[in-house]
């Protein structure tokens, strides 16, 4: 069981390592996507390995339960997608002056190093460790979404970092008080941020302190998901990053810090009762819901709608995640997946029409369907996707979440969430069919896609269309989580 634990964390350092020696070159690009599908391979096994049990353990260090399991297949999913695509994408940046060398080779090292803190993050068994990766990848993806060096991506690249910083900062001090909470509970000083420990001490934390972390904590880690009212890194940052950077940013970075919310929530819940953490994530949850919902009626920009989108859905998943039951639990799950794979297909969708036109502007990008079978079709399978429409995962999720919502009498909050799904569905249909259905203009540039990056968009239109079909075997283990994570 120990390589599969340390695989999907040392591949991806290796492959780090690989490319800062040669540099950029197909070899160390490869490298790169076998490290991601590495990690989708150990999850895919760890996942049957895990079963309903508790967890797998490497001393102490490393866990393996069904919430990591199924947040490594969506790092490996949303990653081999990505990195597939950025093979084409950082060649042909590189054969039309975009990015030079040295930019290709910074993008090869710290694309794969993303990857390994995103997995450390949701693998560690200590709470401190798992900061110290989330911590990674703000640092990490800093340099990414400062890539193009340009004046409006080094702006969001200092936005995203004062921003982020504040909130992991905030993070740590929750994280010290839970510690301070834990070792007057009885808990070693040696291992009083284990997981583990602090499950078994949660009841006999003093409530107090434990209700200023749980809000110190969901502050910290709500502003690297985007939740109001630290949003407003989100847009700028997705909007500047190279696409397949976005992709893993929005796909998967801020599910990551979402699931390290509803890791440390039965902790909370234990010590406080479950009253406070719903309150508080009904009303950050409500307030992004809204707020996203607002900003997507009024942007002209095709990377900040998607950034808003991705704000939206973050929205919807505190939502549910105050609901608490088994339900909505195995139903925001099966979300976080489905968001990720249709949101990447978007994201390397839309890079091509921002090298084809060379803007972001909706005004500028029109009637794509009629001009790229592949771009139109994929980016319209992407919409839908994100849309929530049948027979997409996105459709069933979000119906299981209304669900869980009305059984945990919490019917005024699913009201509220209606509205504001409601406005931002009218806003992503008339702009996404301005940009596909448009009338294109009479000099409208060639839509070229590399090999690589057709290749990414056609297996993530038939992944999304997979899983609306079914999600297999992947419904067992997402009421595995749900029940380890405390839903009723």
């Amino acid at each position: 069981m120990t390589p599969l634990m340390l695989l999907p964390l040392l591949t991806p350092v290796l492959a780090s390592l690989f490319s800062l020696v040669v540099g950029w070159r197909r070899l160390s690009a490869v490298a790169t996507l076998g490290s991601a599908l590495t990690i989708l391979g150990c999850g895919v096994t760890l996942g049957f390995r895990v079963g309903d049990r508790a967890h797998l353990a490497l001393d102490g260090l490393l866990r393996a339960d069904a919430l990591s399991v199924t947040m490594l297949i969506v790092i490996g999913v949303v990653g081999s997608l990505a990195t597939w695509a950025s093979i084409g994408y950082v060649d042909a940046e590189l054969a039309h002056g975009v990015t030079d060398r040295r930019g290709a080779r910074m993008y090869g090292v710290l694309t794969p190093a993303f990857l390994a803190a995103m997995v450390l993050a949701v693998s560690a068994n200590n709470i401190g460790v798992v900061w110290v990766a989330v911590e990674a990848t703000t640092v990490v993806t800093a340099f990414l979404v400062g890539h193009h060096r340009s004046r409006a991506a080094l702006e969001a690249t200092w936005k995203y970092v004062m921003v982020c910083s504040v909130g992991i900062t905030i993070a740590f001090l929750g994280t010290v008080l839970l510690h301070f909470a834990a070792l007057h509970a009885g808990a070693g000083a040696e291992n009083a941020l284990h997981l583990d420990v602090l499950l078994a001490h949660a009841a006999a934390l003093d409530p107090a302190v434990t209700r200023l972390a749980g809000a110190l904590l969901l502050i910290g880690y709500g502003a690297k998901m985007g939740l109001a009212p630290f949003h407003t890194w989100l847009a700028d940052a997705h909007s500047q990053a190279p696409a397949p950077v976005s992709a893993l940013m929005s796909g998967v970075l801020l599910s990551v810090a979402f699931s390290v919310l509803i890791r440390i929530k039965p902790i909370i819940d234990a010590a406080t009762g479950p009253a406070f953490l719903r309150a508080a994530l009904l009303a950050t949850g409500l307030a992004t819901l809204l707020i996203a919902a607002l900003l997507l009626t009024v942007t002209g920009d095709l990377k900040r709608l998607l950034a808003y989108s991705s704000m939206e859905t973050m929205g919807l998943m505190a939502v549910a995640a105050a609901a608490g039951t088994r339900l909505a639990i195995a139903a925001l799950l099966l979300h976080v997946l489905a968001h990720g794979v249709g949101k990447t297909v978007l994201f390397l969708a839309g890079g091509q029409l921002q090298a084809a036109h060379g803007t972001t502007a909706i005004s500028e990008i029109t009637g794509v369907l009629g001009r790229s079978r592949l771009v139109g079709g994929a980016f319209a399978v992407g919409m839908v996707v994100l849309l929530g429409l049948p027979p997409f995962a996105m459709f069933a999720s979000e119906l299981a979440i209304a669900t869980s919502l009305a059984d945990a009498r919490l019917a005024w909050a699913l009201a509220v969430a209606l509205v504001a799904l409601l406005v931002a569905f009218a806003a992503l249909m008339a702009k996404s069919g301005r940009i596909l259905l448009g009338t294109p203009s009479t000099d409208g540039p060639a839509i070229l896609v590399p090999a690589t990056v057709a290749a990414a968009l056609v297996t993530g239109v038939l992944v999304s269309v997979a899983l609306g079909v079914t999600a297999g075997p992947l419904t067992s283990l997402f009421s595995t989580a749900a029940t380890q994570l405390g839903g009723l």
